[in-house]
Parts: C-alpha cells; sequence; structure tokens
C-alpha cells in the first residue's frame, strides 16, 4: 500500500513535494505502506478545488433530494469496500477486525441518516413574522475543513462528510498521519459514487499543514474530533478570523454504580464500556465510581474481567484489545499508570506488555483502586486501558465526583431503577449519557458540555453547524 499521489478536485494529482509518511502497524513495528504527506501547496490547491466546486452548478444548483442521492451512492460505495475498509484499518490502528467492521457499518448509518435528512430538511420556508411574512433561508456554510482522529478516522470523517454534503458544503477531509490509508479506499469510493469533481477532497498533513489549512481564509469553518489541546489551537485561530468552530474533544467519563446494580450483569459491559479500542476513545468510560459500601467487591470482581480479557493480535477474531497507536503513546500511557501509583493508588491489575506481544504497543488493560478524583490520573484524559475506580458516600456525592471534571462528553448510570437512572442523568454535566449501558445513537445529538467540545454532532443538530441561516423580509401585502 504505497500511495504516490494526492486526492484533489476529484483526481489523483501529483503532491507539491516529495515528502512521505511512512505508516507502521502499531501490533509488530512493521511498515505496512506509505503516502504522501501534504505541504501548505498541497492545502492551497484542496482549498482551491473546494471553492470552484463550491460555486459550481453541478454542486450548487442541487437540491436536498440530489444531494440525498450522492450521499446514499457514497454509503452503498463504502459498503461494497466493508472488507477493505476494515482491513485497512486493522493493520492501521491495530484494532480488532469485529471493531474495525463496526466503524464501517457505524459510517454508513450515518451517511444513511444524513441522507434522509437532506431529503426532508426544509432548506426553504414561509413564516409569519410579527411584521409580515419572512422567507427563512438555510444556506450552506461554505468549505469545511474535517480534521479526523487516527483512533476511528472513518466514521468520525462521516460525522462531518455527512451534514456538510446534506447542507451543500464542500470538504478539505485532513486525515492523521498515523492512520492515512485507509483514505485512498474513500476516495475510490468518493469517485464511484458520482459526487461532483472537488466537493470532497483529502489530504494527509501533520500540525503546520493543518494550521495552514484551519486558517486559509476561503475555509468558513474548521470541524475537530481531537485532543482537547488541537481543539484550543483550533478554535484559536477560528476566533481570531471569526469562522466557524466544531469541536468534539476529548473525555474523562464517569460510570456511577449505583448500590443496587446487579454486578453480574454489570461488571461484564462495565468493562467493555471501560477498555473499548484499548481506552483510544473519546467517551470511554474510565472513571468507575462505586458504593463505598461494596468498593472491594466490584474492584475485585472488574479486576477478574479485565485479567480475562484477551490482548493481541488484530486479525485473532478472539482479540478483544488491540495495541496503542505509536511508541510516543505507548510510552505516555504507561507513564500515567506509574504516576497514578505514585500519587497513592493501587495497581489491581494489569499496567505491563505480554511478553509475546512485546513488539507492539500494548498495554494490558490497567485497573487502578483507591483513586480519589483529585489524582492525575482521573482528571486527564489518558487515552488508554487505564481505569480508576473511585469509592463514593451517596447518590449526590457520586453526582458531584463525575461533575467535578474540566470535561463533559460522556457517562452512565448502573441501576436496578431505571427512573432513578433517568433523574441522575438529568444531573450529570456531560452531551452523553447512557443507563445499564454504553450508547450513542445516530439520530440524537452527541457532543461535549465544558473543554469536551462546542457544537454538536449527529442528528438533525449535527446538521446546524454547516448551514447559515439568512431571513428575506417579504413585503407587506
Amino acid at each position: 500500500m504505497d500511495y504516490q499521489n494526492i486526492f484533489v478536485g476529484g483526481q489523483w494529482r501529483e503532491p507539491a513535494s516529495g515528502k512521505r509518511i511512512s505508516v507502521e502497524c502499531p501490533a509488530n513495528r512493521e511498515i505496512i505502506g506509505s503516502c504522501p504527506e501534504a505541504t501548505e501547496q498541497d492545502v492551497d490547491a484542496a482549498v482551491n478545488a473546494a471553492m470552484a466546486a463550491l460555486a459550481a452548478p453541478e454542486w450548487s444548483a442541487t437540491s436536498g433530494e440530489d444531494r440525498a442521492s450522492y450521499i446514499d451512492a457514497l454509503s452503498a460505495a463504502i459498503k461494497s469496500r466493508t472488507d477493505d475498509l476494515a482491513a485497512c484499518a486493522a493493520q492501521e490502528i491495530a484494532a480488532p477486525y469485529g471493531f474495525c467492521k463496526g466503524q464501517v457499518a457505524m459510517a454508513r448509518m450515518t451517511l444513511k441518516f444524513y441522507g434522509q435528512l437532506a431529503r426532508d430538511y426544509e432548506f426553504e420556508e414561509r413564516r409569519q413574522g410579527y411584521f409580515g411574512q419572512v422567507l427563512v433561508r438555510k444556506e450552506p456554510v461554505g468549505v469545511v475543513a474535517a480534521i479526523v482522529p487516527f483512533n476511528g478516522p472513518l466514521f468520525a470523517a462521516m460525522l462531518k462528510i455527512g451534514p456538510a454534503l446534506a447542507s451543500g458544503s464542500t470538504v478539505v477531509l485532513k486525515v492523521p498521519v498515523e492512520t492515512p490509508l485507509f483514505s485512498y479506499v474513500l476516495a475510490e469510493c468518493i469517485q464511484e459514487a458520482g459526487l461532483p469533481a472537488g466537493v470532497i477532497n483529502i489530504l494527509a498533513a501533520d500540525r503546520d499543514a493543518s494550521e495552514h489549512l484551519v486558517a486559509h481564509p476561503d475555509v468558513a469553518m474548521a470541524s475537530i474530533t481531537g485532543s482537547v489541546v488541537a481543539g484550543r489551537r483550533v478554535a484559536e485561530i477560528c476566533g481570531s478570523q471569526v469562522k466557524r468552530a466544531a469541536l468534539e474533544l476529548g473525555g474523562k467519563s464517569a460510570a456511577i454504580v449505583c448500590a443496587d446494580a446487579d454486578l453480574a450483569i454489570v461488571v461484564p459491559e462495565l468493562a467493555k464500556a471501560s477498555v473499548i479500542n484499548s481506552g483510544q476513545a473519546c467517551a470511554a468510560q474510565t472513571r468507575i465510581l462505586i458504593p463505598r459500601s461494596r468498593y472491594e467487591e466490584y474492584v475485585s470482581a472488574l479486576a477478574d474481567a479485565y485479567g480475562s480479557m484477551k490482548v493481541g493480535d488484530p486479525s485473532d477474531p478472539e482479540t478483544e484489545l488491540g495495541p496503542m497507536i505509536h511508541e510516543r503513546h505507548f510510552n505516555r500511557v504507561k507513564a500515567c499508570i506509574n504516576a497514578g501509583v505514585e500519587e497513592g493508588a493501587r495497581l489491581v491489575t494489569g499496567g505491563g506488555t505480554p511478553e509475546h506481544l512485546e513488539p507492539g504497543y500494548f498495554v494490558e488493560p490497567t485497573l487502578l483502586a483507591d483513586v480519589t478524583n483529585d489524582m492525575q490520573v482521573a482528571r486527564e484524559e489518558i487515552f488508554g486501558p487505564v481505569v480508576c475506580a473511585i469509592a463514593y458516600d451517596d447518590i449526590d456525592d457520586a453526582i458531584g465526583i463525575a461533575n467535578d471534571s474540566e470535561m463533559g462528553l460522556s457517562g452512565s448510570v448502573w441501576t436496578a431503577d431505571v427512573e432513578a437512572g433517568i433523574e441522575i442523568g438529568r444531573k450529570i454535566q456531560t452531551g452523553n449519557f447512557t443507563i445499564n449501558g454504553f450508547s450513542m445513537d445516530i439520530a440524537a445529538p452527541f457532543g461535549g458540555y465544558k473543554s469536551s467540545g462546542l457544537g454538536r454532532e449527529l442528528g438533525e443538530e449535527g446538521l446546524q453547524d454547516y448551514l447559515e441561516f439568512k431571513s428575506i423580509n417579504l413585503p407587506a401585502g
């Protein structure tokens, strides 16, 4: 998988420089492919192509129905390449194949939702105002810089491409240098779907070229899924130019286990939700809040659950957890575990790398007990399979601990009383919350409170950021 060109203006083009990205499989450190690294000149070419497509009648004159047809065609093209996309992700991310195939399915579901929404949505409506009739139009925001992370890049890309296409906007998709190879299959899907040239352009770029993209004067909006640090930088650039920013950032989500919860039911599901994608998921439930009266009981059961999880080769259907994405992140996760122990946390299980997997960047699922919410491990997003077990006194104490965080992306409650769970959910300061599980719904808004982000993805609300609202006041009579 050694690619030589970039996808700009609906065709494969020679990049502006000879800079290359070598892609390493984190499971075994082998180089699995390479592609061009975009420069500022490549960014300019991609933005110019997106601007041209925005103005061309082939795209600008489309109706919601027309755009829905393109979205459906892209979904169908992705479906036809499911195995290729999943296999590519299993090598690039080294996540289990089943997880990677699920990401492709979620990407298609997202497109299906926005295709139907584009058909049903009123992009122009007349309403009766106080002074007469008003024609309210919802127009495309313009060229969108869509920046996606390494941990689920195809699904994250569709969270942005779906509403952007539905709105009539055009896209420059910036894919991560860690996992860029999937985007070449995606580009082939875009061609197969027959999208007008330049509606979607794709570049793999590092920080400097990415900042150039966000700051480009012809980019009307930047949408990023990434870390809080990266999101703040994007917001800073967009704020200085008064352009729109949509930020889906990090999390340090709390799972509240109620005293009435059934341990045998809760532990298997909660263990999975806390280390999904080896903890490389912004919504992973990495703080587990346990009533003091049942604390050791749950800690012991969770330790058994984590200890039984199979860590290893992503191609093995029995594998549940893959490695960290690269050596730098692997070292950071291990350092966070050590820092937690130095702060006073008790290492119950995990923390190491299985000997037979040492060539890869594997970290065993790790449970830290006796954690208090003021410890660094309880406050910072580790983005690895590291879970903090925190004791609480009563449910008000649990809610206070859950909300005592800089971030507010996700959360859950585990209880036999669903109505009580709903009431707890009303009090938790997060954008997404689940009772007795871990979920996000394509038809409902997803995003974060506080430093976890601005704006929402998914649902009808996910379309709003990609629209400009215009009021045309009609003459009396």
